[in-house]
């Protein structure tokens, strides 16, 4: 059995792979693989433990409706109430099992959320790269990795090109560590074991190709996070006000109680019915469905989102979506296809035009000065094309090359086994340039490819149709006018050039001879000008940031429609004279930007005002991502270092899904507010109920363990429907909420105080009409004021439309959601009065058709009352718009 290899760093990297037996060519094959991974099981950390059942449970128990109900029952028992402590006691178990349960299910939805973003890591199998889960790893495994990922598992290198890994996670050394080949003494400490890679740390720059040594706990990370004791998550700002309005909503309560209560007693009445009154009143006034449902509503929302393949790992994240203003997309793989097809190459004899696919012959005859484009196409490149049905695994540009290097009889496998590669020097931010260093017969050859105004300076000579020619001043001119006449076509162009030179301590970017240069194009997604257009509606600013030229990024924005309003293209380098000044809202597009002017560029939004979208896919990247209101990382492209730094992930990588997210987060909030202005109108209207009766010195209208049944029924099972709702169709045709706005702002509340008095009248008139007019003593009178308020809270959840929907046809009545919790609801109101275990327990009686009469009557007043005054609000807004 292969196990994890000991002190791999004091090993030379022939050592360690022959240990391991394996290859850095072939890898392990699947069946070994399989084998090993059934031995030394899952590269897993111990990751945190799923919410405990008891957790979730004790969070139900101490919750403030449990503390006022078991105080009920205590102050019942203890005036020898003993039926009403039990039933009490019965109701208070009812509600803890559905918060209960429903939570258990909402955090069970985020856990399963978190397990859709499992990372990956490129391994060599079977001689193919491949993308596996890092949990797939195995010790022997070939991995490959290039500034930006995440170190999947602990590594012996095995080659490394400018390699550098912050561990700062592992040691808590700041600074970034060279990483070498050269074995060190087994002594050495953790952040010097230089030919080491460990997991957790981070690939910063260059590229490394090592082999596997330890998975899980058996990494040097998986050690030490058997001492760490995980930190509870903080609560989103959304959960922050929602609780907050809770419990200014107790308070309030409290003192309405307390005031009751004393008032009554100074009148001298039974001390047992104020304190009945008094828990009445508290019970009635805490919306415990708020917090159950919010979350319900937060975790479906992601789990909605992450089918439409946007994986938000953050609660707060939802509740931004809705009101973001301004995105920032990148081009490349999310305006665009993120599928690069060469469409013209140049060489000094002349154009040739390539056909998209890699079917026929890239020439008629021989050429000499194509054959050395295409070696240095092929030989500096570090993309992998698919054999025996794999997939493809590369930058989407250099897969492009590889292909067009196969239309002209290029095998990579081939090439390198007669050129091996002595070494890589990574692409160079600054260089804008990468090359290969190949040993080929008595010398070396030197494979270069770059950006054109960075690799044509360096070539003092041209490939030709008889040999090398000089490049003049004159022919580097017409080069030039080449790149721009290519880049006014909207495509991306690279030069390539090589050179030969006797050993490997030459400057690889000097005396370069120039092979050709070569024009790509990444079409725009047929998809993304209709989303545009979608967010243009929304009131949502759309700029493309990209590092392309500047007529490559027009030629796009043209394409999906970014242009329509003549805004205009600026470079990067023109962000920070534009921050804080009205002209940066002119521009649509910035091109050739740096990861410094994409920070800038947020910061300059967000100072204006403005909830920014930012999406990106590199290690530079993460500063800008953290820094905007929704960090948008891309799921197939992007680093694992940006993911980490984003509050979404778009897994298709595609500018719609944004889109469709933000919708999305648009429908959850407004889920929220509906179900948030239910509730408390209910809640309101029972507590305007008691306290307007017990201080106009009527009996008690309803009693503490009614009120429970109400708003264990009529409450709880609508909000969730409510919860639960698609949204209008032309939701993503309003402006953007205000950032920071409240759940209910003044309107909502006035809305609601009105609808929650609306409630009240009727009810307290149900029970004065049912004494006065039938003659019914109290106890009927309050059967026909419980049944009254049930049905009017079940009719009201009909009035959570927006004015300007249809009346018959809205938002409501189209959620099946809604229907369904109604006619539940009804058969639980049906119940009390039938079942006479029930019946007793709530102090009810068996309503007559008279008693009926007058509850169905007076439950749809306030029903008429609101759609009335609703109708007449949309009649002016429609007037006004």
């Amino acid at each position: 059995m292969i196990e994890a290899v000991q002190q791999a760093h004091a090993l030379t990297g022939e050592a360690v792979l022959a240990q391991l037996s394996v290859t850095p060519a072939e890898g392990l094959s699947e069946a070994e693989a399989g084998r090993r991974l059934a031995a030394s099981g899952p590269n897993r950390i111990a990751q945190k433990e799923k919410t405990r059942v008891w957790t979730v449970l004790f969070h139900q128990v101490r919750s403030p409706v449990v503390v006022l109900l078991s105080a009920a029952a205590v102050l019942a028992a203890l005036f020898g109430e003993i039926r009403e402590a039990v039933a009490v006691g019965v109701v208070l178990a009812l509600n803890t099992v559905i918060g209960f349960t429903t939570e258990i299910r909402a955090v069970r939805s985020i856990e399963a959320l978190r397990a859709l973003g499992t990372a990956e890591a490129r391994v060599r199998r079977d001689g193919n790269v491949r993308r596996l889960p890092v949990e797939a790893l195995v010790p022997g495994d070939i991995v490959l990795l290039a500034a930006g990922d995440k170190v999947p598992s602990d590594l012996r290198l095995i080659r490394a090109a400018n390699a550098g890994a912050d561990e700062s996670s592992l040691t808590g050394e700041a600074a970034t560590v060279t990483k070498s080949l050269d074995p060190v003494a087994g002594t050495t400490p953790l952040g010097d074991r230089t030919p080491m890679l460990f997991r957790g740390t981070s690939l910063v720059r260059g590229s490394a190709l090592g082999v596997v040594t330890a998975t899980g706990l058996a990494t040097e990370f998986g050690q030490i996070t058997r001492l760490i004791e995980e930190a509870e998550p903080a609560a989103s700002p959304l959960e922050k006000r929602l609780t907050r309005l809770s419990g200014q909503l107790i308070w309030a309560t409290l003192a309405i109680c307390a005031l009751v209560a004393g008032a009554g007693v100074l009148r001298g009445e039974d001390p047992f019915l104020m304190v009945e009154a008094a828990i009445a009143l508290a019970v009635a006034a805490i919306p415990e469905g708020l917090p159950i449902v919010a979350t319900l509503a937060l975790a479906r929302g992601m789990l909605r989102m992450a089918r439409s393949n946007a994986l938000v790992e953050r609660l707060s994240a939802v509740e931004t979506l809705g009101a973001t203003t301004v995105i920032l997309t990148d081009k490349t793989g999310t305006l665009t296809e993120n599928r690069m097809t060469v469409r013209r190459v140049w060489l000094d004899s002349g154009e040739i035009e390539v056909d998209g696919g890699e079917g026929g012959e890239l020439r008629d005859g021989p050429d000499p000065a194509l054959d050395a484009l295409l070696d240095v196409a092929t030989l500096c490149n570090e993309a992998t094309l698919g054999r025996d049905g794999h997939a493809d695994s590369g930058d989407p540009t250099e897969l492009a090359l590889l292909r067009l290097a196969r239309q002209g009889g290029r095998d990579k496998r081939e090439l390198l086994s007669a050129r091996p590669l002595l070494r890589e020097y990574p692409f160079d931010e600054h260089r804008k340039m990468m090359a290969t260093l190949h040993r080929d017969g008595e010398s070396v050859l030197y494979a270069v490819k770059g950006a054109p105004e960075a690799v044509l300076p360096l070539c003092s000579s041209i490939s030709g149709a008889a040999g090398p020619e000089e490049m003049t001043a004159e022919r580097r001119q017409r080069w030039l006018a080449h790149v721009a006449a290519l880049g006014q076509h909207g495509l991306r162009v690279l030069a390539l050039a090589s050179k030969r030179d006797t050993g490997p301590g030459a400057d690889p970017y000097r005396g370069l001879e120039l092979a050709g240069i070569v024009g790509l194009e990444d079409p725009a997604r047929v998809d993304v000008p209709d989303a545009i257009h979608a967010c243009r509606a929304a009131g949502i600013r759309v700029i493309m940031v990209t590092g392309d030229h500047a007529d490559t990024a027009q030629n796009i924005a043209r394409a999906v429609g970014l242009d329509m309003d003549g805004l205009r293209v600026a470079p990067g380098a023109e962000i920070g004279g534009l921050a804080g000044r009205d002209e940066l809202e002119q521009v649509a597009v910035f091109a050739r930007v740096s990861p410094a002017e994409k920070l800038a560029l947020v910061r300059a939004w967000q100072e204006r005002g403005a909830v920014v979208a930012m999406t990106g896919d590199g290690i530079n990247d993460a500063p800008a991502l953290r820094q905007a209101d929704i960090g948008i990382a891309m799921g197939l492209r992007g680093t694992d270092v940006a993911r980490e730094a984003a509050a979404m992930i778009l897994l298709d990588d595609a500018f719609p899904t944004i889109v469709k997210a933000i919708r999305e987060g648009r429908v959850i909030f407004g889920n929220i507010r509906r179900f948030s202005a239910y509730l408390l109108a209910c809640n309101l209207s029972e507590v305007l109920v008691v306290g307007g009766a017990m201080l106009a010195g009527l009996p008690l209208p309803l009693l503490p363990l009614q009120i429970l049944y109400l708003n264990l029924v009529t409450d709880v099972f609508p909000a969730f429907a409510l919860a639960l709702g698609e949204g209008e169709e032309d939701v993503l045709a309003r402006p953007p909420r205000k950032p920071g706005a409240p759940v209910l702002a003044r309107r909502h509340w006035a809305a609601l105080a009105g609808q929650g008095l609306a409630i009240t009248v009727a009810v307290l008139g149900a029970e004065l009409l049912a004494r006065d007019a039938l003659g019914l003593d109290w106890p009927a009178a309050v059967t026909v004021g419980f049944l009254t308020l049930a049905f009017a809270q079940l009719w009201h959840v009909l009035n959570m439309r927006r004015p300007t929907a249809g009346l018959l046809v809205n938002e409501i009545t189209r959620n099946p959601w809604i229907w369904g919790a109604l006619a539940l609801c009804a058969v639980l109101l049906a119940l009390p009065v039938e079942v006479p275990v029930l019946r007793a327990a709530l102090g009810l009686v068996v309503p007559t058709p008279a008693m009926w009469g007058v509850v169905i009557g007076c439950s749809l007043l306030p029903l008429v009352l609101v759609q009335s005054v609703i109708l007449a609000l949309g009649w002016r807004q429609r007037r006004a718009g």
